[in-house]
């Protein structure tokens, strides 16, 4: 039995939220979590300032049942599964979304801000760290950050971006032993960016915690 690899273009679909226009102060990159559709995920984004906050929702390609009665669908970034190369793809995928959504970059008053919930945050910290994305704020909400990850990949950061590690107290996902695990390399790769925000809940997207960090 040989496995063999071919190439080919995929088409995908992604969500915005709010329209984008000169009283935009704030563009967000927002990657979801397992199971999640990014037209739902960005609901949670909709108590932001719809005039201030422009919301881009990259969509998980890899889609899937999530029932017996197969009525609930829902997605996967990457798994153990052909890792190197499905994350490949799936960054060029995100490349296409901003180089499609480039127009706010020319407006030098425009703040970005990427947030990664769940697996979303190994796509975020991926991402960002390999295309060298300047942001205002980095959210890493209850998820893992990718091992293999060193210090210098966010050497590019400017010195007054922040990074907030935010996890609720809850979360059955995040044992104590991982959440000092998960500070560690968080205070390793970022140094004095890092903030880590503990708030009451499971896991599950803290809306009130977001919209709170934006405002700090």
């Amino acid at each position: 039995m040989s496995e063999k690899q071919i190439s080919y273009e995929h088409t995908n679909t992604y969500t915005t939220l709010n329209t984008f226009s000169e009283k935009t102060r704030f563009v967000w990159m927002v990657f979801h979590g397992m199971g999640h559709l990014s037209r739902y995920f960005i609901k949670h984004f909709e108590g932001l300032n719809a005039e201030e906050n422009y919301v881009i929702a990259p969509q998980a390609p890899s889609k899937y049942y999530q029932d017996k009665r197969f009525k609930y669908v829902g997605a996967s970034w990457l798994t153990k599964e052909n890792t190197t190369v499905e994350k490949e793809n799936v960054l060029t995928y995100i490349d296409a979304i901003w180089k499609t959504e480039q127009e706010f970059w020319k407006r030098k008053d425009v703040s970005i801000i990427l947030l990664g919930y769940s697996q979303g945050v190994s796509i975020v910290s991926r991402w960002a760290s390999s295309r060298k994305i300047q942001c205002k704020h980095l959210i890493l909400h209850s998820g893992s950050i990718p091992t293999e990850l060193v210090p210098k990949d966010f050497d590019y950061l400017k010195d007054d971006t922040i990074v907030t590690y935010l996890y609720g107290n809850k979360d059955e996902y995040i044992t104590e032993v991982r959440s000092t695990e998960e500070q560690f390399k968080g205070s390793h790769l970022f140094g004095n960016r890092l903030r880590v925000k503990v708030f009451e809940g499971i896991h599950e997207v803290s809306e009130v915690e977001i919209k709170n960090l934006t405002l700090s």
